[in-house]
């Protein structure tokens, strides 16, 4: 029976990050997991989806490259191809991953574990051997909603299927207006599939600002992505030929049908409950503000823990945890901080591209200073457009009453890469007047947030007065 310092479940986000800053900080660790390291967002979900839209991205930019005075003609997309391509990127980002992990002198253990705890502590079983932690880490993730609606991985889909298809459809339905199913709507579109993007609510992506959820429907709805909001799902059938969705007195009619409502955490069959975890209603692992679970000796990390689910989050709580252990054991001498919720940024990698970080101006209270800052005026913007097409990118930062900014909010062409100053700005607590006199390069998106925060210090340049 081996005993480590720290014994992690689960090698996604989380997992991996918890092991390779823990043995770092030279404890030794075992990472116990039946899947490939690296867990969902490796190999199902944020790289490969990324690559399927740099992909459609890639064929878009075909299409309309006539604009730009380049000559260009397109043949089609090929699924496999494209698969090939982002399998591709996966894997070498796998070899890496194995390498550090070994590198480090992490013990991964492939095989499905479960949490058990006896007198002597919390351990993880799998393949018959105990795997002992003086700390042990549930960071299992999470796997998709499918509604009861018989996943069938041909007409009826998940995100994961999606990412696997040997063809494209020729007509698609995307279940949920989220970031997975804005996601995939965007670049089906794009790959030439027609796509029905259906949303029980009155907006796409709750989370954000109402008015950048405005400008991506219009923007989705000019590509010709059919968007139906407010729009509830009665009843799914499927058949060899095709699937059918039944949306009140209307029933569309497609090849394929995606489930994109959402994902719960992973939770069941782990033994948590029978160790004396408590699990809240939705599954999640309940924690204290320093991720410790009820039972002792055990944490959670990552997408078992209620919030956002995101990556970095994960990678956030993972290294923290790592610390964290690290520092009760007496090798940090600095107790770690626990990154807030509120301070992840969030991007949906649509066209247009969202990207967040910090309170919405609902969320700052009706006293919030508010700066919208249009990329129309922004050169490196209108350069990213065919001629002729209106820019209607937007970056809004958001204030406490003369105090410190405390929320960034983009809509455009790659303003993906723009969020991490926003995450600068308002992890920091910048004010305008902390960040004014900082020069940002021309021509360039970043330009758009110095202007942005001119405007909010009172002192706009390209803004109207």
């Amino acid at each position: 029976m081996p005993d480590f310092d720290v014994v992690i479940l689960g090698a996604g986000s989380a997992g991996y990050s918890c092991a390779l800053r823990a043995a770092q900080l030279g404890l030794s660790v075992a990472l116990v997991d039946d899947t490939p390291v690296g867990g969902t967002c490796l190999h199902r979900g944020c790289i490969p989806t990324k690559a399927w839209l740099h992909a459609a991205e890639v064929r878009r930019t075909v299409v309309t490259a006539a604009a730009f005075g380049i000559a260009a003609t397109l043949e089609g997309a090929d699924a496999a191809g494209v698969r090939g391509y982002a399998d591709s990127v996966v894997d070498q980002l796998h070899r890496g991953l194995r390498g550090l992990l070994a590198g480090r002198g992490v013990t991964t253990v492939a095989a499905r574990g479960r949490l058990v705890t006896d007198g002597a502590g919390p351990a993880i079983l799998a393949d018959g051997e105990l795997y002992r932690g003086g700390a042990v880490v549930i960071a299992t993730g999470a796997s998709p909603i499918t509604l009861g609606l018989g996943i069938d991985g041909k007409r009826l889909l998940t995100s994961e299927d999606a990412l696997r298809l040997d063809t494209l459809p020729r007509r698609a339905i995307v279940l949920g207006g989220g970031v997975i199913g804005v996601e995939f709507a965007s670049l089906w579109r794009d790959l030439g599939v027609e796509v029905v993007l259906v949303e029980a609510a009155e907006r796409l992506l709750l989370g954000e600002e109402p008015g950048h959820s405005r400008i991506l429907t219009k923007e989705l709805r000019a590509r010709g992505v059919d968007v139906r909001l407010g729009a509830a799902l009665e009843d799914v059938t499927a058949t060899d030929d095709a699937v059918t969705a039944r949306l009140g007195d209307e029933t569309l009619t497609a090849d394929v049908l995606l489930v994109a409502v959402g994902r719960r955490p992973a939770t069941q069959g782990l033994g948590l409950e029978d160790a004396g975890i408590t699990l809240g209603d939705s599954g999640h692992v309940q924690v204290d503000e320093r991720l410790r679970t009820s039972a002792r000796g055990v944490w959670a990390a990552g997408d078992v823990v209620a919030g956002p689910q995101l990556a970095h989050r994960g990678y956030a709580h993972g290294i923290f945890l790592a610390e964290q252990i690290a520092h009760l054991r007496g090798r940090l001498p600095v107790r770690p901080t626990l990154p807030a919720d509120r301070d992840m940024p969030r991007i949906t990698y649509s066209s247009l591209q969202l990207a967040s970080v910090g309170l919405t101006a609902a969320e700052a209270g009706q006293d919030a200073q508010v700066v919208d800052y249009r990329l129309g005026g922004n050169g490196r913007a209108l350069l990213l457009r065919s001629p002729g097409e209106r820019e209607s990118g937007v970056v809004r930062l958001v204030r406490r009453p003369d105090g410190p900014i405390v929320g960034v909010h983009l809509i455009g062409d790659n303003v993906a890469e723009l969020v991490a100053e926003g995450a600068l700005l308002v992890g920091w607590q910048a004010t305008p007047d902390d960040v004014a006199g900082i020069v940002h390069a021309h021509p360039t998106l970043g330009e758009s947030i110095a202007e942005a925060n001119w405007a909010l210090a009172g002192r706009g340049l390209h803004t109207p007065a």
